[in-house]
């Protein structure tokens, strides 16, 4: 099978990255050390090429209907231009098809940003749910391999970390406007070399930033000049750690379509309260929740924690989701379902490799902002 590659792979190439099976994506893992790349974001400013993540421009006089609809997470919360929502969007029997950021422009005009490996069945699933509302939205892809005729594709690049603002404005004066915005927010701006960007004070990795959207034939160009403000390239390798200290759940990991958000610590993401009704509401209304999303630090020495290993409880199994070794930490750290009436701060037992190691419940994050929460 043909890997596709974002608009940045050559670069990654010529940077000696180390480039890995994602999804069905080229992608790179790390440019040398891991551990380095994951300091950078967490003392100074790191970037990550995400434009294997899938734009979507939703348009027309019904867009907000038809989201209020769609979401679990209820789009009337966005009533100023820029303002961001995280949401799931979910099945009739309540599992996660994905989660996502949609960003309110104006009343016609909605975008979301979806994940990599689901952009295309999100997509479909969103046109069968304009189809069968009559919603008659304009549903538009902005990803390389599905951008409508005559429509522009954009890219995506994270640029994270204490400094990673200041380091944005150096590279790009442009930018200056969203000096303003509050996280999870963004602006629009104008660039006289890249064209429209997209500023997004959002992120995967628990520091402050921003998400860079640009139109895909510029995005090398956007790359060099954030090196050459002293941005350090990041691979999916330390992605992967930033976002587990962060607590940020990873689709297909911690949560699927076999998957409530109730049970994925996303209840914060669902709206059940208001009176309208979104696809999967009646089934998490009924099913309600039946386990919590916590957690791990490993106390014993010998292991590390992993996806699938077995969590013993007095009050029944659980099971780690993520798990990995912590470099802000120094210690292993794991994503974990439990059953409910298993308290924070209590002590489990997590097999590995045929023993049975302590590890503590603790409430998420790890780490926000370069601090660590937990000890």
């Amino acid at each position: 099978m043909t890997l596709q590659a974002t608009p940045l792979n050559a670069i990654h190439r010529t940077l000696g990255a180390r480039m890995v099976d994602f999804g069905g994506w080229d992608m790179p893992v790390n440019y040398g050390s891991q551990i380095e790349e994951h300091h950078a974001v967490r003392r100074d400013a790191g970037m990550f090429d995400v434009s294997h993540m899938c734009v979507v421009d939703l348009t027309g006089a019904n867009v907000r209907a038809f989201l209020r609809g769609l979401l679990a997470n209820n789009v009337d919360k966005l009533q100023n231009a820029g303002k961001a929502l995280y949401s799931c969007m979910l099945d009739d029997k309540g599992g996660v098809i994905d989660d996502l950021i949609v960003y309110f422009f104006a009343e016609d005009h909605f975008r979301l940003v979806v994940n990599a490996g689901t952009a295309n069945g999100d997509i479909d699933w969103i046109r069968q749910r304009n189809e069968a509302t009559g919603s008659g939205v304009t549903i538009t892809p902005r990803r390389g391999d599905n951008v409508p005729d005559g429509v522009e594709p954009l890219a995506i690049v994270a640029v994270q970390g204490p400094n990673a603002r200041a380091k944005v404005w150096e590279a790009f004066p442009s930018t200056q406007p969203s000096d303003a915005i509050k996280p999870f927010n963004a602006v629009v701006v104008q660039d006289a070399a890249v064209g429209e960007i997209m500023v997004g004070r959002t992120g995967y990795t628990g520091e402050d930033g921003f998400e860079l959207v640009v139109p895909a034939a510029n995005v090398a160009g956007v790359w060099e000049k954030l090196r050459a403000a002293g941005v350090q390239p990041a691979g999916l390798g330390a992605r992967d750690t930033l976002r587990l200290e962060a607590g940020m759940n990873l689709y297909g990991q911690d949560m699927d379509i076999n998957v409530s958000p109730l049970d994925a610590g996303l209840a914060w993401t669902v709206d059940l309260q208001s009176e309208r009704d979104f696809t999967g509401k009646a089934a998490l209304q009924q099913a309600g929740q039946s386990q919590q999303f916590v957690g791990l630090i490993l106390r014993d020495k010998g292991g590390v924690l992993r996806a699938h290993q077995r969590v013993i409880t007095p009050a029944g199994d659980g099971e780690i989701t993520s798990g990995t070794f912590s470099p802000t930490l120094s210690q292993s750290i794991a994503l974990a379902r439990l059953p409910k009436d298993v308290a924070i701060g209590s002590d489990v037992q997590v097999e590995i490799r045929d023993r049975k190691l302590t590890a503590s419940v603790v409430k998420l994050p790890f780490v926000r902002n370069g601090k660590a929460l937990v000890s």
